[in-house]
């Protein structure tokens, strides 16, 4: 379990508070109070990542919040209802999946999928279907 270099590299030169752990053989990184943006109903939540072993070279799929969220108008946002239990929580399954190609190995990391998930919340407040 752990994260490669450059990952960590990242995290740390951002400033980005996560944790790691490991369940049901797959790399879970927590981000608490992750902040989201304007057009939700709540300025933060916690995010979690489920990365599968052999990760950059593995893409990562789906993520989480705890607590769920929604619009800041109380609508829900498509694919996003259905709860999971990890880490003995109850979190919200964002699922979204990344398209053949979509992933780079060897070039994609986890600043480019957190990356991915800032451009989708900032979607979903534009179109939530």
């Amino acid at each position: 379990m752990g994260l490669p270099q450059p990952d960590i590299a990242f995290l740390t030169e951002k400033g980005i508070p996560y944790t790691l752990s490991s369940e049901a053989n797959m790399t879970c990184v927590l981000f608490p109070g992750y902040s989201l943006p304007p057009g939700y109903d709540r300025g933060s939540s916690d995010l979690l990542l489920r990365l599968q072993p052999g990760f950059p070279d593995v893409p990562p799929d789906m993520w989480w919040f705890n607590p769920a969220i929604r619009l800041a108008d109380g609508r829900t946002i498509r694919a996003t209802e259905v709860s999971e239990q990890h880490l003995g929580r109850v979190w919200q399954r964002w699922s979204r999946h990344l398209n053949a190609g979509q992933w780079r190995p060897g070039t994609d990391c986890l600043e480019s999928f957190l990356a991915l998930i800032r451009k989708e919340l900032q979607r979903c407040v534009k179109d939530p279907k």
